[in-house]
């Protein structure tokens, strides 16, 4: 795993275990509309990116997560000490954006990529979808 030191997280208090984060869903595929389900392939870490991006539920709205996005379409909450327990965090690097780290990439460890992000969707809530048209 790529870890880079990033002391400007120093200046934003740890997120409480019970503080709710968002993840935007920004592929189809990341989601099954028929159950309303997140599919894990949401909680992927993809190359070049060290964590996967949060939005910071108590400074955001699902609906002005997702209009930070050209093509949203969806929103799932988290709540923190959820990601905790599977030995990640959320740690936040600006007062509205967070992101889970101690993913590793799935070229690295496919097996334990994809059972990490399998346990966090189905730890995930869509709160906001995009209508169909």
């Amino acid at each position: 795993m790529n870890e880079i030191s990033d002391s400007s997280n120093l200046e934003f208090e740890p997120l409480a275990d019970s503080a709710i984060v968002y993840r935007a869903l920004l592929r189809k595929q990341w989601i099954d509309r028929e159950n309303n389900l997140v599919l894990f392939d949401a909680y992927l870490l993809r190359p070049n990116d060290r964590g996967l991006s949060l939005t910071i539920a108590s400074v955001s709205s699902p609906e002005k997560c997702a209009a930070n996005f050209k093509n949203c379409y969806g929103v799932a909450s988290l709540q923190v000490g959820q990601i905790r327990e599977l030995g990640l965090d959320a740690v936040p690097d600006s007062a509205s954006h967070a992101e889970i780290i101690g993913l590793p990439y799935p070229k690295d460890d496919r097996d334990r990529a994809e059972r990490l992000a399998d346990l966090l969707a189905e730890r995930s809530i869509i709160v906001w979808q995009h209508r169909q048209t």
